[in-house]
């Protein structure tokens, strides 16, 4: 069996900081992209980051200059460094991993509220 753990999330005033952690863990061949979503109350859900295997990495404008994902492949783990809050960034994130053999799987999501 293979899931993700996400841990990281909390309360923050506008301005701080936090960072996400998503641990993959059972038997896992391999993972291709990492990604962080987040989904805000009545609206979808959308991508903020991503980073390859090879270590590319793309992100959502509205977060560029702010977040910054990173990957640990010996850990199987992803982060999403989060600075300069705002309270828009107030959502459920979750982490995404394409794993051989399993395709795409979800963490369980974890909740940022930033306050103002």
């Amino acid at each position: 069996q293979v899931q993700l753990v996400e841990s990281g999330g909390g309360l923050v005033q506008a301005g701080g900081s936090l960072r996400l952690s998503c641990a993959a863990s059972g038997s896992i061949f391999g993972i291709n992209a990492m990604s962080w979503y987040r989904q805000a109350p009545g609206k979808q859900r959308e991508l903020v980051a991503r980073i390859t295997s090879g270590g590319s990495t793309n992100y959502a404008d509205v977060v560029k200059g702010r977040f910054t994902i990173s990957r640990d492949n010996a850990k199987n783990t992803v982060y999403l460094q989060m600075n300069s809050l705002k309270p828009e960034d107030t959502a459920i994130y979750y982490c995404n991993a394409d794993l051989h053999l399993y395709g795409a799987r979800w963490g369980q999501g974890t909740q940022v509220t930033v306050s103002s």
